[in-house]
């Protein structure tokens, strides 16, 4: 028996219809993927030079510098701070630990762009009028130090410690300066001189 949907004499045929109608719905995607993107966002180049202020230890440093610098690469390299020292690169040892608007910051991982308009205070700016702040002059009573690398990152964030109010016992210190690693294992003295320089830290 014939199937009169397929039959030549019939004004359909189901194959022409099924290939005209994949045709159909082809058309308009093909056409629609040809065509320029409707708004397609323009990539910005990371590596494209911006102009940066910062000021640093009270003093504003106008720069030029490659949008992806931190502000550890922008200290050392560009305007000659190099107390801040980079250690592991990665956030993790607190070598590179500087104030921002009062409060520790690992400077290899902030963009020098993202504390633009920030107090920044690094170990070079501890000091007022050649007299050494107290939490200097404390690691240098308690000799908390050996190599002496990571030290300017330990006093960044021994003196933010203080202020934090996380300074009340020698363990408190201990949790609160655990972000900075001593590969010379000088711990023991770095709490006294924590202990040493917090009451004159709190008054003043």
């Amino acid at each position: 028996m014939t199937d009169d949907i397929n039959s030549p004499t019939s004004g359909f045929n189901r194959r022409a219809f099924i290939a005209a109608a994949g045709t159909a719905v082809a058309t308009p995607l093909v056409a629609r993927a040809a065509g320029p993107a409707a708004s397609s966002p323009v990539p910005q180049d990371a590596s494209l030079r911006v102009n940066v202020t910062l000021r640093i230890n009270g003093e504003i440093k106008s720069l030029t510098l490659d949008a992806r610098t931190t502000v550890l690469d922008a200290l050392r390299e560009h305007i000659g701070l190099a107390g801040s020292k980079k250690g592991c690169d990665h956030g993790q040892c607190g070598a590179c630990t500087v104030l921002i608007d009062g409060r520790r910051v690992v400077s290899c991982l902030t963009l020098a762009l993202a504390a633009e308009g920030c107090d920044i205070t690094t170990i070079e700016g501890l000091s007022k009028g050649g007299k050494l702040h107290p939490m200097q002059q404390a690691f240098i009573d308690q000799d908390a130090f050996q190599c002496g690398y990571c030290t300017p990152g330990q006093i960044m964030s021994a003196v933010a410690c203080v202020q934090e109010g996380h300074a009340n016992s020698d363990d408190d210190i201990r949790e609160y300066m655990s972000g900075n690693i001593c590969r010379c294992a000088a711990y023991p003295n770095i709490v006294a001189a924590v202990k040493q320089a917090a009451p004159e830290i709190l008054k003043g």
